[in-house]
């Protein structure tokens, strides 16, 4: 089978990193906004040198090896953190075992690459295109910037992500094509092939192997020769971790019920220790007991938040059983019970405060398991803010025992009234509204067979469409035509939130013009 690898480069790992696990710290620290420049700098030659940047900064020319002060030169408000490589590798490797869905054989390039050995498995994801979407859509929605390729060798897949302009129509054209950094050799090695005339892998490949070796090095040679596919370098892919699974086994059925909790709060302790040593905590626990008949009882509980916990976990499980509209019945006894663990996530120790006490942020977490168990997962919703300035489109509701990666909900300035209503109308309600002149404000509007004068107002807001969904006909809160907010009090102190459905320069109806809908109510 002719192989074939799919290569992954992170070119700001450090960098989303930071911004995804340490934005709250970030934004507590600084005033500085969402896409500000970032460096991470580390000590180097006596100096503050730039080991790494986000796009921002890159995009402003502040490069990784700029010492600090010439980088805080171009750019006064450069924001800067401390380089954290354990911390880069450890979030790589989670990266990685995320690959392992779309295929066995996943191997880590330190210090921002992953390579996937796809070749048989790329067919279950719609082929090499298919499966590379997929995976640039994942990384995307959790916020890591990633190029990607896909060439008959790993280190020839990292080499055209890093460095070819892509797509790539010809494989081996855009390899010749490369610069001769893509080889992976140190500064120095690269710099006298530069000099040497050489700047392409083609200038490289097309000179006898005997005098490059003699001149640049041997490595020179078999980089060139593993690029090009003429030799295969041993890889080291990511083991798999073996799946949590325990499982007691009985001479003789047991059907009394408190030598099953004995059992079951055994597994739990042994999973406890089996997650201590990996450093994870269980989110999905599912137990099934095995009847001597046959029959089998299957119970799953989830968690908010990761757990080692015996106790909780025993307690969701009561809930559970004790939600269940049939009672278990263990008939003749239980001959096998086991415990699965299909989802983990990593867990931590917990950073005590001054006073000793530990920062116990479980007990929603725990109200939440506990109704969540007792009601269903889907019973129970949190909103979740969305990345939309579109108001109905701003927050999505979830279940709240699912987590997600936590976005920051926009606060308004301090001591200013709310701009947005608590409570919005779905769909928005049409109103008919007087105005001084046609694109001017609601001087007097009827909604509900109510006519209501208008005492003060303010805006407008204007909020345009999100074009890039646009799909023809628009209805209210589907986007499309722009839209004129106005935060409205009438004479008897109520207030409104009220908007114009286009312009009359879009001309949504060339009869009638621009319609008006009140969106929400504020306290």
């Amino acid at each position: 089978m002719k192989r074939r690898y799919l290569a992954l480069w992170f070119p700001f790992l450090p960098a989303d990193r930071l911004r995804l696990e340490e934005a709250d710290q970030l934004s507590r620290t600084t005033d500085t906004p969402h896409d500000a420049a970032l460096a991470l700098v580390a000590k180097a030659k006596g100096a503050l040198r730039l080991r790494a940047v986000n796009a921002h900064a890159q995009a402003l020319g502040i490069m990784p090896g700029l010492t600090l002060a010439d980088a805080r030169a171009l750019h006064p408000g450069l924001l800067v953190a401390d380089m954290d490589e354990a911390a880069d590798r450890h979030w790589l490797k989670r990266l990685a075992e995320h690959c392992i869905g779309w295929s066995p054989l996943v191997t880590i390039v330190p210090p921002d690459g992953i390579t996937l050995d796809i070749a048989g498995s790329e067919h279950l994801f719609g082929g090499e295109a298919g499966l590379a979407a997929q995976a640039e859509d994942a990384f995307a929605a959790i916020g890591m910037a990633v190029r990607m390729a896909v060439a008959s060798t790993a280190q020839g897949a990292q080499a055209l992500a890093r460095h070819a302009p892509l797509p790539i129509e010809d494989e081996r054209q855009a390899l010749r094509a490369l610069p001769v950094r893509a080889l992976g050799l140190d500064d120095e090695a690269a710099l006298a092939l530069h000099r040497a005339g050489l700047k392409t892998i083609g200038d490289v490949a097309s000179r006898p192997a005997a005098s490059i070796a003699a001149r640049f090095g041997a490595e020179a040679v078999t980089a060139l020769r593993r690029l090009m596919g003429e030799e295969h370098a041993p890889i080291d892919p990511l083991a798999s971790p073996a799946p949590l699974h325990f499982e007691r086994r009985f001479a003789e059925p047991v059907a009394l019920q408190a030598s099953i909790a004995a059992c079951f709060l055994d597994l739990l302790r042994e999973a406890a220790r089996a997650l201590e040593e990996r450093g994870l905590g269980g989110r999905r626990f599912a137990l099934t007991l095995f009847r001597s008949d046959g029959a089998r009882h299957r119970l799953s509980i989830e968690t908010g938040l990761p757990t080692r916990d015996p106790a909780p976990v025993l307690r969701l499980f009561g809930e559970r059983i004790a939600a269940l509209a049939d009672p278990l019945d263990p008939g003749f006894g239980y001959d096998r019970i086991t415990l699965f663990l299909p989802v983990t996530e990593p867990l931590g120790a917990s950073q005590p405060t001054l006073d000793g006490n530990e920062q116990d942020a479980s007990a929603l977490a725990d109200l939440i398991d506990r109704l969540s168990t007792r009601l269903g997962p889907g019973n129970l919703c949190r909103l979740i803010p969305q990345d939309s300035h579109i108001p109905e489109q701003a927050q999505l509701a979830l279940p709240a025992i699912h987590e997600r990666m936590p976005i920051r909900w926009p606060t308004p300035p301090e001591g200013e009234p709310p701009m947005r209503p608590l409570f919005l109308f779905d769909p928005p309600q049409p109103v008919e509204v007087i105005a001084e002149v046609p694109d001017g404000p609601p001087h007097r509007f009827r909604w509900r067979r109510k006519l209501h004068e208008v005492r003060l107002y303010e805006g407008p807001e204007r909020i345009a469409s999100e074009w890039w969904r646009r799909k023809g006909g628009e209805a209210p809160g589907k986007g499309g035509l722009t839209r004129d907010y106005y935060r409205i009090e009438d004479a008897r102190g109520r207030r409104y939130w009220i908007f114009r459905h286009g312009l009359y320069t879009e001309k949504p109806d060339p009869r009638q013009g621009p319609k008006w809908y009140m969106h929400g109510l504020f306290a």
